[in-house]
């Protein structure tokens, strides 16, 4: 029963990101997102750890200590911050994410939300949640900074603006 459950959770996610990066023009971005959840490493775990409401990495997080699906998964899909980090004699420091990744970004956290939320979505969702999580994230300063001015403009001035100011960003 999980498995139909968290593939249609995994395909309704892809669909309302392939709609929200075609509009910012980010049409192969928006084909290939997320593709590896349909690999064994992730989907497996998706399917053990489903609930409905939420991400079945925290679940698997809550269980085993760490999520090997979110490492898997955030190791191959470069719209994550966590992929832009990287290790030197100064320890683990994040890297500001290139603008088309950043752009893929936004849309899979508004999407995440839209599909988790349901029907209790609103465009401020996707700022809460960014700003309930800002302090413990390694995310590079500048991409922080962008992340809530274009977060705070989906709340403030709405999806169709917002999408829009996001393409001509990627343009720059």
């Amino acid at each position: 029963m999980n498995f139909f459950k968290h593939l249609k959770t995994v395909t309704r996610h892809r669909r309302a990101v392939r709609k929200l990066c075609f509009k910012c023009g980010l049409i192969r971005q928006g084909l290939m997102h997320d593709l590896s959840k349909f690999s064994r490493a992730e989907f497996r775990a998706g399917v053990k750890y489903y609930q409905g409401n939420r991400s079945p990495q925290a679940k698997e997080r809550e269980e085993l200590g760490f999520s090997a699906a979110w490492l898997h998964h955030k190791g191959r899909n470069k719209h994550h911050f966590e992929y832009w980090t990287d290790s030197g004699a100064g320890g683990i420091r994040p890297v500001e994410m290139p603008k088309k990744y950043f752009a893929e970004m936004v849309c899979d956290r508004i999407a995440a939300s839209k599909v988790y939320k349901g029907k209790e979505y609103n465009e401020g969702c996707p700022l809460e949640y960014f700003l309930s999580r800002k302090d413990s994230a390694v995310m590079h300063p500048k991409t922080a900074e962008n992340l809530e001015y274009f977060l705070t403009m989906l709340k403030n001035e709405g999806e169709d603006k917002t999408l829009k100011a996001l393409k001509k960003f990627v343009k720059m």
